[in-house]
C-alpha cells in the first residue's frame, strides 16, 4: 500500500428511535476512517499523482471496511459518501487529489453498482476536527429520503502533517422520511439521477 497509514477507525451508528417513535427497521450508517500521512504536507508540489493512487487504495479498504462493520453485502448498501480534511501543512487541493479522480471507481465495485455521484466534503483542520461525510442514494441522486451526514470526527487527527480519509455507507436513508420525492422503489438507475 501506497498510503502510510498511522489508523483507521471504524464507526457505526444504528438509530432505534426517532422523536418516541420506532424506526423499523433501524436505519444505520458506517463510516470507516483512514489517517494518513500526507507526503506534500507543507510544501507546493504541482503533479499530485501520488495523492491519487492513495485515493484508489482508500476507496477499497475504506468502503470494504464500512460494508462489513454493516454486515451486509456490498449491494445492499443505500447510500454513500466520501470526505477528507487535511492538518494545517496540507492544503485542500491534497484531499481533492485523494477524493476525486480514483476513489469513486473502487467504492463502486465494493458496493456492486453507484450509478449517482459520490457527495464528498474536504476541509482543513486541526486534531479532532468535525468531518462531515454527505450521504446521497448510490444509485439516484433524487431520492430525498437519503439526503443526509454522518460527522465523524478523530480526537487526535489530523496532526499537522496528516489527512484523514472517510468512506461512509448506509443500509438506509434517514429516520422516518417523510418530505416526498422518489422513492427508492422507483429507482431506475440508470442515469445517477432518477
Amino acid at each position: 500500500m501506497k498510503a502510510k497509514i498511522r489508523k483507521i477507525v471504524t464507526i457505526v451508528e444504528e438509530t432505534l428511535f426517532e422523536m418516541g417513535r420506532a424506526v423499523e427497521p433501524p436505519t444505520r450508517r458506517a463510516a470507516a476512517v483512514a489517517v494518513i500521512e500526507n507526503p506534500f504536507a507543507g510544501r507546493y508540489v504541482e503533479d499530485l499523482a501520488p495523492l491519487i493512487e492513495i485515493g484508489e487504495e482508500l476507496g477499497v479498504l475504506l468502503a470494504s471496511r464500512a460494508v462489513a462493520a454493516l454486515d451486509i453485502e456490498g449491494s445492499r448498501a443505500e447510500s454513500y459518501g466520501k470526505a477528507a480534511a487535511v492538518g494545517e501543512n496540507g492544503e485542500l487541493e491534497h484531499a481533492a487529489a485523494i477524493l476525486h479522480p480514483k476513489l469513486g471507481a473502487p467504492v463502486r465495485k465494493v458496493l456492486s453498482k453507484g450509478a449517482a455521484l459520490i457527495p464528498s466534503s474536504k476541509k482543513r483542520g486541526g486534531p479532532g476536527v468535525a468531518l462531515d461525510v454527505p450521504l446521497g442514494h448510490k444509485d439516484a441522486a433524487f431520492v430525498r429520503s437519503h439526503f443526509d451526514g454522518m460527522e465523524v470526527r478523530i480526537a487526535d487527527a489530523p496532526r499537522a502533517n496528516e489527512i484523514v480519509v472517510a468512506v461512509a455507507v448506509t443500509d438506509s436513508g434517514r429516520p422516518l422520511p417523510r418530505v416526498g420525492g422518489l422513492t427508492k422503489h422507483e429507482i431506475k438507475g440508470v442515469d445517477g439521477l432518477r
